[in-house]
């Protein structure tokens, strides 16, 4: 099984939380200023950053199109990696043309011409960072750009725009996936959680409370939103999410959800996990540390379910069966 990691300290070896559990009682060990900083945020629930790829344009026409959408048709301003402010109708193909996308995409097209359900590589990533509502956005704006500047610079051309008209702010950002250099830019599992750190220490850097853990360290097992069942049943759309929304409910009606093969891994995560988090309150009051201490005894207590996404979507039902029985008027 993958084991599921804090990352305490940067460039040394990882508190493995699942490897604790393991440990003798006996073993000896004590935190750095930096881990029990990690350990702090995590517990008392710092504000988790999020970085997502949302796509990647495989054409000229497409990596347009996307440019367009988030400047909001020159209406916002986009900011490059040499520091210049865009924000005029046709910025967007001028970039372009200072990229050199089509040639890259000219060149891409011939390599895989002939080859039946190849598609041409991509000649961007989409990415998108954001933090929750309250965020002071030129904060957010701040620290992706040192980020960026940190992580790309004179390696791969990019440029951002901050989009405040949602209740959360977040940064799109639009990064060529081939370097200067003629490297591309493959973003693994590994590369995320790197980036998340990375982007959490420049947040705050600008005097925001950030953090970047696991999901399973945390105790986090869902993985859809929270409102997402009600609006598709809304939109009555038929897609493979409502499906298994469908698929679930029928299983209620017979009085059993199947949640499936996953299940049995996520709690063999979940124990390792809970074991590794009971040994870290362990040393902690070892060196002393007792209210941080029963801080961790306290996060793991109230971790979430371990629930499959298929129970978190029976529990969502049952929920809203609960509260419209409630708003039911009485027969008298």
């Amino acid at each position: 099984m993958g084991r599921r990691i804090v990352d305490l300290r940067e460039q040394k070896p990882l508190l493995d939380i699942a490897s604790y559990g393991r440990r003798a009682p006996g073993h000896g060990r004590t935190f750095t200023p930096t881990e029990r900083d990690q350990i702090r945020r995590t517990v008392t629930r710092v504000p988790e950053v999020m970085i997502k790829v949302t796509g990647g344009g495989r054409s000229v026409g497409a990596v347009w199109r996307h440019l367009r959408y988030i400047d909001r048709r020159g209406g916002l301003e986009l900011e490059t990696d040499d520091g210049q402010r865009l924000q005029a109708k046709g910025a967007e193909r001028a970039l372009l043309e200072d990229w050199e996308l089509a040639l890259q995409e000219r060149e891409g097209k011939a390599r895989y011409s002939g080859l039946p359900g190849r598609k041409p590589t991509k000649l961007v990533h989409n990415l998108m960072f954001s933090m929750p509502k309250g965020t002071p956005p030129h904060k957010l704006l701040a620290a992706v750009r040192h980020f960026a500047q940190e992580t790309f610079a004179l390696q791969h051309r990019y440029a951002m725009v901050l989009h405040t008209d949602q209740d959360h702010p977040h940064v799109h950002l639009v990064l060529k996936a081939v370097s200067e250099q003629g490297t591309r830019l493959n973003i693994r599992k590994e590369t995320l959680r790197q980036w998340r750190r990375d982007f959490a220490e420049a947040l705050r850097a600008q005097g925001v409370a950030a953090n970047a853990t696991e999901r399973a360290v945390r105790g986090v097992t869902r993985t859809h939103q929270r409102d997402g069942i009600y609006r598709a049943i809304l939109r009555g759309a038929s897609t493979r999410f409502e499906e298994r929304v469908q698929s679930v409910a029928s299983e209620l009606r017979s009085g059993r959800v199947d949640p499936g093969d996953g299940k049995q891994k996520l709690l063999r995560t979940r124990c390792d996990v809970e074991r590794g988090w009971s040994y870290v309150s362990e040393l902690l009051r070892r060196d002393g540390d007792s209210d941080l201490a029963n801080q961790v005894r306290q996060f793991t207590k109230e971790m979430q379910p371990a629930y499959v996404d298929r129970e978190w979507i029976a529990a969502d039902i049952m929920r809203r069966l609960r509260t419209s029985a409630l708003h039911q008027p009485r027969a008298r």
